[in-house]
């Protein structure tokens, strides 16, 4: 009962920011300086009220249903979502310059500044939608001491974060795979949140898996989107199709020891320590710690590992949220990173959750090459 009511309480304060952000849109593209009553036209309110509500609604449908009507209407409501953040950072951009220029005595055509800085927007928005969906492969030169002879010179692909449901499907995976495969790595690394959460029939999804094979094996481990609820389901359809799922576990890979972390056994640090400490990692043979987040790699350190390979943090997406995520994660938010005799590499990840959007990150297979 008390989950539920949390559940409604965050639904109403979302739900309550989206009226806001909608209503400073409406304000703003509509204020006529001088004007009593400022003009507005009918159908712009209509249509804003729509849209206020349109994510909300779509997630909310998604989590339980699925077909291709909602599949679209969640990925339009979703591209919105992502709009809208330029248009509101536009929108007080653009009171910031009105309150400026009336200070300093000068006249401003607010109404054409405003079109300026909606069009800006519009652009920005547009450009970060097809931005994510154009996958780089992101090539890295790891030097690990103590490094099998049997490595050196070894590649492995890392890949997270697909977030297989409403905006992105089998299809998806299917070219990420293809990708992998042309790269020719001798193990994959997938660190987590291959599905959204949302329904999904994750055996069907997960059938691409099937074409990904490496000589060395394709490991995997949970991601905290595949654990907002029992994650069952989605490990019975990655481990029949044939990946490897690693549940707090070590696997020698020719020398290499590879240690697997799902999320939930890895996001508190007293737990994530019980379990590295059981594993009785050999400190003196390179190591790799595969986790879905970032989140303590002091421990893994601790522990012994020579290297970390996380996902999770996206970068972000898209600005605003490219430079919160580097404050709250600091060097670890993304790319090759080192603390005490570890280093760690954070994927941006190669799909998205929420708006489809990426300006300020780019989606990414990594490809690790071992000296």
């Amino acid at each position: 009962m008390r989950l539920r009511l949390r559940i409604i309480r965050f639904i109403v304060i979302i739900q309550s920011v989206l009226f806001l952000t909608h209503l400073l849109i409406y304000k703003t593209w509509t204020y006529s300086p001088g004007a009593i009553d400022p003009p507005g036209e009918l159908w712009i309110k209509i249509a804003l009220g729509v849209l206020s509500v349109s994510f909300v609604t779509a997630s909310l449908l998604v989590f339980r249903y699925t077909n291709q009507v909602l599949r679209a209407f969640y990925r339009a409501a979703a591209v919105w979502l992502g709009l809208l953040t330029f248009l509101v950072l536009t929108a007080i951009a653009a009171w910031i310059i009105l309150a400026v220029t009336a200070v300093a005595g000068l006249h401003l055509n607010f109404h054409r500044t405003v079109e300026w800085l909606f069009g800006a927007a519009i652009t920005a928005g547009v450009f970060a939608v097809f931005n994510a969906n154009w996958t780089r492969v992101t090539r890295i030169t790891v030097k690990l001491a103590n490094l099998p002879s049997a490595w050196r010179g070894r590649k492995a692909a890392l890949i997270s974060d697909l977030h297989l449901g409403p905006v992105r499907n089998g299809g998806f995976l299917r070219r990420m795979v293809s990708s992998i495969l042309q790269e020719h790595p001798d193990a994959v690394f997938i660190a987590g949140d291959l599905y959204d959460g949302t329904a999904i029939d994750a055996e069907r999804a997960a059938m691409p898996l099937k074409q990904l094979h490496a000589p060395l094996g394709v490991y995997f481990v949970a991601g905290n989107h595949e654990q907002f609820r029992d994650d069952t389901k989605y490990l019975n359809a990655v481990e029949a199709a044939g990946v490897r799922v690693l549940r707090s576990e070590k696997v020698e890979l020719d020398g290499l020891q590879l240690v697997g972390v799902p999320h939930r056994e890895a996001v508190h640090p007293a737990p994530l320590a019980q379990n590295l400490r059981a594993l009785s990692l050999d400190r003196n043979r390179a190591s790799i710690l595969l986790t879905h987040a970032p989140d303590h790699p002091e421990i893994a350190e601790a522990a012994g590992f020579s290297l970390q390979l996380s996902g999770h943090t996206h970068l972000g997406q898209y600005i605003p949220f490219t430079w919160m995520v580097r404050r709250i994660y600091g060097r670890f938010a993304y790319g090759l990173s080192r603390i005490g005799k570890m280093q760690v590499f954070t994927s941006s990840g190669a799909g998205t959750w929420g708006p489809p959007l990426r300006l300020g990150s780019n989606p990414e297979i990594v490809l690790l090459q071992f000296e």
